[in-house]
């Protein structure tokens, strides 16, 4: 799981966060769909008034920081010897 690792280390060194400026195009349409997914959760959970004027790029900030936040856990678990599948 390359991409895993990857971004993991670039979330590392980012404290936490993945440096959007460093994203491959594939990344930032990856995010980008995601929102789809987002939306749905939070109009799932009827939370979408409380998000609904935030802009796509607090949106993106959002998904980036749990993805860097799940990445950065399976990079820990993984170095720790367990294997995160």
């Amino acid at each position: 799981m390359p991409c895993l690792y990857l971004g993991s280390k670039l979330a590392m060194e980012n404290d936490g966060v993945i440096d959007r400026s460093k994203l491959t195009g594939m990344e930032r349409q990856a995010i980008k769909d995601a929102r789809h997914a987002f939306a749905a959760a939070l109009a799932e959970l009827g939370l979408m008034p409380h998000f609904e004027s935030l802009s796509a790029d607090a949106i993106d900030t959002l998904i980036n920081a749990a993805v860097a936040g799940f990445q950065g856990s399976m990079w820990r678990q993984s170095a720790s010897g367990e294997i995160p599948f």
